[in-house]
């Protein structure tokens, strides 16, 4: 079983504009660095009834292939983990039996690589903002992606390891 550590960093934000102005600072920070394979992100948003939506995300199309292909991550599995019925925005993932397996076996393996303490003190980490950002990377660029969360009021990092080639599998199982 080879098991990847990433870290996770849950930054909560007064409204959507200044989380998704970070998410694209954690994009340049990628794609200046060639490392745009090296993260997930996912722009959570509070809506006025209570429930949580993910308005925006990028999945790394290279670590996990066949799953992030199919536009699901980690960031993402984090999020369905912290607020299972969280809304995907739509074009953001297939309506599909397959893409919401595929979702579900990502969630369990990211909610499998945290604490459950951790886990409940992300979610209400979340909870306190209108909206939020979820940024799961390689931890040597943990300083980096901190900084580029400059607009959170609070930014939270949690440890979280991934047997990506069971995820992987499990995902091609639900969808297949």
């Amino acid at each position: 079983m080879a098991v990847d550590t990433f870290m996770a960093y849950v930054g909560v934000y007064p409204g959507v504009a200044e989380a998704e102005a970070d998410y694209q600072l954690v994009k340049d920070l990628h794609s200046e660095a060639g490392l745009i394979d090296a993260y997930d992100a996912a722009v959570i948003e509070r809506r006025d009834d209570g429930k949580v939506k993910i308005a925006k995300k990028h999945e790394t199309p290279t670590r996990v292939g066949g799953v992030l292909g199919g536009g699901v991550g980690l960031a993402t599995g984090l999020v369905i983990a912290l607020f299972p019925f969280a809304g995907i925005g739509a074009g953001l993932l297939a309506a599909t039996t397959a893409g919401g397996a595929a979702l579900g076996a990502v969630a369990g393996h990211a909610a499998a690589g945290m604490s459950r303490d951790d886990l409940k003190e992300l979610g209400e980490h979340l909870d306190a903002g209108q909206a939020g950002l979820v940024v799961v990377g390689v931890s040597d660029m943990g300083a980096k992606i901190e900084q580029a969360m400059r607009r959170a009021e609070k930014v939270q990092a949690k440890q979280l390891k991934a047997d990506t080639a069971a995820i992987e599998a499990d995902a091609k199982d639900a969808s297949g």
